[in-house]
């Protein structure tokens, strides 16, 4: 049976998802759900009890959550691995993606992004308090996670992991707002580490469509 993903094509979560698919060479089906929408489906709403993107689907077992989809994805497939294998390395990678669920995700998100790209491209009211808020934030959570990354091209040294799958669309729609982008440029490792991610195969074919991360 074919493994599908269900997903809303802007949603940060759905994007990270698709790229842990894609980075571990996994086909699978996409199924458009906006879980804005007012009239979601029964099905949809059983799968996914607080109305949230992206959930995976594979033969008659289904999962909600974004981080619990990607180790999924890395533990229950063949291909490249995904997380490292030693508990020092596990554990740093489960700090990144902690401190960017708990504390990067709203202001890059939900704040710089959804203000300053989402909001004004499909016409919706834009919350200026929020951006600025947003703004406002964003330095020190470059600043903790700039300083969490190792030496070499990618989050953890010289393998990329589920950290650097996490991380990056979170970074990239930071990066659309250029005063988000001008942050990120401040630290020079982050800005090549999210060049050289901008440039893999797999972010290519998972991007947005309206997504520009340079």
């Amino acid at each position: 049976m074919i493994l599908s993903l269900i997903g809303y094509r802007y949603s940060v979560y759905s994007w990270i998802a698709k790229l842990a698919l894609v980075e571990k060479g996994i086909v699978y089906e996409w199924v458009e759900t906006d879980p804005f929408a007012a009239d979601l489906p029964d099905q949809f709403l059983t799968l996914s009890p607080f109305k949230r993107v992206p959930v995976l689907q594979h033969a008659d077992f289904s999962l909600y959550e974004t981080v619990a989809i990607t180790r999924y994805v890395d533990e229950a497939f063949a291909g490249p691995d995904l997380q490292p294998s030693t508990p020092v390395d596990r554990a740093r990678q489960s700090q990144i993606l902690s401190i960017i669920d708990s504390y990067a995700y709203w202001p890059f998100v939900r704040q710089v992004f959804a203000q300053g790209v989402f909001a004004p491209q499909f016409g919706e009211r834009v919350d200026p308090d929020a951006l600025a808020a947003g703004l406002k934030t964003a330095p020190a959570i470059l600043h903790v996670i700039a300083a969490l990354k190792r030496d070499g091209p990618w989050m953890l040294g010289s393998a990329i992991t589920l950290a650097d799958i996490h991380l990056y669309p979170m970074l990239a729609y930071l990066a659309m707002v250029p005063e988000g982008a001008e942050m990120i440029r401040q630290y020079p490792g982050l800005e090549h580490w999210r060049q050289d991610m901008a440039a893999r195969p797999a972010v290519m074919e998972t991007v947005p469509l309206f997504t520009d991360p340079d």
